[in-house]
């Protein structure tokens, strides 16, 4: 397990590490009620698809700890606009709306119980939700692990590692779990403009963990992939579409296609709460749109002039053929179109 705790449950409270100070300083903020979460949630206190969802279902704990006293109408009207308002943080990662139905059914097989021993379960929920996590990371680890040669350098684009879940991470745990039996592994981290996950945050956590990475402008992937030996490129999930087409940060349909000219397989490391059988293709997946103000500059420095028109998706869409890969806990989709992926679910 890494050093840290990407969220935690302290004396009735949910603790993240806040992810917006990595990695200057790391210091953790105190969640008492559902409205807090999603607040974090939507600031990117907390990030990555899987801790969302870890984060959403603690999150309707604390407003189930929080209404004990009330009425039992008053806790049902109360959880109903916790749900919504934690569903509505962030659009693109599915793991979030997959955790909250897992939340909702234990509070509709409890409606005739009273709301102490709600609370008491909807807690128990959400920590399984995170304990299953960790789980389900460390099998995704393992199936992933084989995918690499026994000394490997690996590319990957935004974090997907322990910051992103509960723990041991996705596109990362692979990563970890292959050094757990004995692959020497170096790992090349895309900055990941604009909100610089990769350089703030995957960076740090590989150097915490005295995994070697090194660090490179997104801008230097294909000259890196055409001039220097790389094995593989792993990147993580937001959201797989019916068909296999990838939702993940902004930049990795880029580093796919870049993939795919230079011969490097492309792996998606994602659970299988992140393929969202639901979604047709990537043209039906919600796009994120965040602030300007992330392009324009990063904290209180800003480089780009006054009066300019920007943009800022965050996530963007990799198309299914470009995927060599989706690595799950149950094991490995190799070229995820719609009939290898629904076989593989039905298998």
């Amino acid at each position: 397990m890494s050093a840290f705790h990407t969220l935690r449950w302290i004396e009735h409270s949910l603790e993240l590490l806040d992810q917006r100070w990595l990695p200057d300083r790391c210091e953790y903020l105190r969640c008492d009620s559902a409205m807090a979460v999603a607040k974090a949630i939507r600031a990117l206190v907390v990030r990555g698809a899987p801790a969302i969802g870890c984060a959403a279902a603690y999150g309707v704990a604390l407003e189930a700890q929080r209404l004990r006293d009330v009425s039992r109408e008053q806790f049902d009207q109360g959880l109903a606009v916790a749900l919504t308002a934690l569903a509505e943080s962030r659009p693109t990662a599915v793991n979030l709306q997959w955790a909250l139905e897992r939340m909702g059914t234990r509070l509709n097989a409890l409606a005739g119980s009273d709301n102490t021993i709600r609370a008491r379960s909807l807690l128990d929920a959400a920590q399984q939700i995170a304990a299953d996590d960790v789980q389900i990371n460390r099998a995704l680890g393992v199936h992933g692990a084989t995918l690499l040669p026994a000394t490997a350098c690996v590319m990957t684009h935004c974090n997907a590692g322990a910051l992103a879940t509960a723990g041991h991470g996705t596109a990362l745990g692979v990563i970890r779990s292959a050094i757990e039996v004995g692959k020497h592994i170096e790992v090349i981290a895309n900055e990941t403009r604009p909100f610089l996950q990769g350089a703030r945050l995957t960076a740090w956590e590989l150097q915490q963990d005295g995994i070697p990475v090194t660090l490179i402008a997104d801008s230097a992937a294909g000259y890196l992939m055409s001039t220097r030996h790389i094995d593989a490129v792993i990147v993580g999930a937001d959201r797989v579409a019916a068909n296999g087409d990838v939702a993940n940060k902004i930049g990795t349909y880029m580093m796919a296609v870049l993939a795919k000219r230079h011969g490097i397989p492309l792996y998606v490391a994602c659970p299988l709460s992140t393929i969202d059988i639901e979604t047709p293709d990537g043209a039906a997946i919600p796009i994120e749109e965040r602030s300007v103000d992330e392009v324009a500059g990063y904290r209180d420095l800003r480089w780009a002039p006054q009066g300019i028109s920007m943009a800022n998706p965050v996530f963007d869409v990799t198309p299914a053929e470009l995927v060599s890969a989706l690595i799950t806990e149950k094991g490995i989709v190799r070229s995820p179109d719609r009939t290898n992926l629904q076989t593989f679910l039905a298998g």
